[in-house]
């Protein structure tokens, strides 16, 4: 199992669009991918689960990656958060 914490650095935070990005994104891989903030884990691969963290600008996600493929998985969530879900800001 892997795990990261990472900030949300994007301006508009984990809003539907960029949730949406990250649900698609999870779901590339067969690992089982678990994000949790203030508490709330949630599982990676679910839209609601995700829109429910509310996570903002600034906000600090846990990432859990569990499975034959975690390393490739983490490392394209990674990215897809740093590079601000491919938003401008």
């Amino acid at each position: 199992m892997l795990d990261k914490e990472i900030e949300i650095i994007n301006k508009l935070g984990l809003h539907a669009r960029a949730a949406a990005k990250l649900v698609s994104c999870a779901n590339s891989f067969s690992s089982d991918v678990f994000l949790n903030r203030n508490g709330q884990r949630v599982n990676g691969k679910s839209i609601m689960g995700v829109m429910m963290l509310a996570a903002n600008q600034g906000s600090t996600l846990h990432l859990e990656i569990e499975g034959s493929d975690e390393q490739e998985a983490m490392q394209a969530l990674i990215s897809l958060i740093n590079e601000r879900f491919g938003e401008d800001q």
